[in-house]
């Protein structure tokens, strides 16, 4: 790690986040999530973008009406009324069958398809760990106990530039590296997708993809 970086990354719960996400576990050995930043529409703490045969696919984790902007995170409820689960894993499978590790890897992630959270970020915690897992990343991990205002630079704040709305640009330390995925032949490559579409393409060969997708300054 570079000595110009700190050591402590703040980051923002996701479903299932970016690659762009996952290579701040391996830059910073210390990683606070927040859990009481207020809740915001189309960011990647309810949602992800997959690929699929016609291009990117965003699958959006529903949560209960009325739950706005002024909400703190950790109390986001996710709306089972919305038969949401069987959406998202059939989007999944249709999406990774035929890629190469869509069967080694499936197993971990069907019970969250079945079993219902009731907290949008308990749903989030527990993805995050198998897919640490799988990468074979230190899942050591720390959630906030209250707002983390930072006023210094003992922190790298990725809470708000880690969105899909975001350029990548606004984060030079990620520079997406190009790996196979399943429809790239005909539709090319889709950069900063989801961890699921690396690991299912990638398999164990998934972290040195990530190693590579970091651009520490010199």
């Amino acid at each position: 790690m570079s000595p110009r970086e700190p050591d402590t990354a703040l980051l923002s719960i996701t479903y299932l986040g970016p690659v762009q996400y996952f290579t701040k576990f391996l830059i910073h050995p210390v990683r606070i999530i927040e859990r009481y930043d207020h809740y915001i529409k189309q960011s990647y703490r309810n949602r992800c973008n997959i690929m699929g045969a016609n291009g990117i696919l965003p699958l959006s984790v529903p949560v209960l009406k009325g739950q706005a902007h002024k909400t703190y995170v950790r109390d986001i409820r996710i709306d089972h009324d919305k038969k949401w689960q069987k959406l998202h894993w059939r989007s999944i499978e249709s999406a990774y069958r035929h890629s190469p590790f869509f069967e080694f890897y499936m197993d971990e992630f069907v019970p969250f398809y079945e079993q219902k959270f009731e907290f949008l970020i308990d749903l989030n915690a527990a993805l995050l760990e198998v897919v640490l897992s799988a990468l074979e990343i230190d899942n050591t991990i720390r959630y906030s106990s209250k707002f983390i205002d930072v006023s210094d630079d003992d922190y790298a704040d990725y809470r708000e530039i880690i969105h899909p709305k975001r350029d990548l640009p606004s984060d030079p330390l990620f520079v997406p590296v190009a790996y196979q995925q399943v429809f790239a032949e005909r539709l090319g490559f889709k950069a900063n997708l989801s961890i699921i579409d690396l690991l299912f393409n990638e398999g164990p060969k998934a972290r040195s993809v990530l190693e590579q997708c970091i651009a520490l300054p010199s």
